[in-house]
């Protein structure tokens, strides 16, 4: 379920801040990814309730073993998360369900604020139509 949340995430961050950005599923980390990360990499991790939550941690402490930052995107009331997470973002706990509708604000959010931080205009993004035409 995170991994929805990590392509809105990274969606935005690439059409409101113009950052190159990646989501990956949890089970694709060591496929590629992970030859990416040095200390220069922030890495956002989803690591909301959910049954891929153990493999979300495994994730974290393989990133934080290469020196990269971790934001986190956690449930209230989830402890570990703060022993392996550079700084964590809660959101109320709630059905892991309905979880993805509250762990994709953060990302807005940072996304609209880095893109406010480099002076762009979030309301107006570059080359983004309004409307899509289907052919």
């Amino acid at each position: 379920v995170g991994l929805p949340v990590a392509l809105e995430g990274a969606l935005k961050l690439k059409e409101i801040s113009y950052i190159a950005t990646d989501a990956y599923a949890a089970g694709e980390m060591k496929h590629g990814p992970i030859a990416l990360l040095d200390e220069s990499t922030p890495v956002v991790a989803v690591a909301t309730d959910s049954p891929v939550l153990e493999k979300v941690v495994s994730n974290i402490q393989e990133v934080r073993a290469r020196g990269a930052r971790v934001i986190a995107i956690a449930t209230e009331g989830d402890a570990q998360i703060g022993e392996h997470a550079d700084e964590v973002v809660r959101i109320p706990a709630t059905d892991w369900m309905l979880a993805p509708l509250l762990a994709v604000i953060p990302l807005q959010l940072l996304a609209y604020g880095i893109a406010r931080r480099r002076g762009l205009n979030v309301d107006q993004p570059r080359n983004l139509a309004k409307t899509v035409t289907v052919e």
